[in-house]
């Protein structure tokens, strides 16, 4: 019986390796000025959009769906926990 495969090398966190500039257009369609969120209530709504992206990669997966990606499900679910990350590390401001 052969050994379980381990990996070589230790893996990273996906907040260090993700870049909202460079991969959040990959991902989605989006207009520049929705990739730089600049209020909570706009984080907000882009995490709603990815939350979106995701169910529906799910779907597609499940259904086993010639247009879905494995990769690309990985890398939007990459995205998605790290906009949370940050969303929830964002100081709250008391209502006005």
């Amino acid at each position: 019986m052969a050994a379980p495969c381990t990996p070589t090398r230790p893996v990273r966190a996906s907040a260090e390796t993700y870049d909202r500039r460079r991969d959040l257009p990959r991902l989605l369609p989006l207009w520049p000025h929705e990739i730089d969120v600049a209020d909570a209530a706009a984080h907000a709504h882009l995490i709603a959009r990815m939350r979106r992206a995701l169910r529906i990669e799910r779907q597609r997966g499940q259904a086993g769906h010639w247009a879905y990606d494995l990769a690309r499900h990985a890398a939007l679910l990459r995205a998605y926990r790290a906009e949370v990350a940050s969303y929830r590390q964002r100081p709250m401001r008391k209502g006005r």
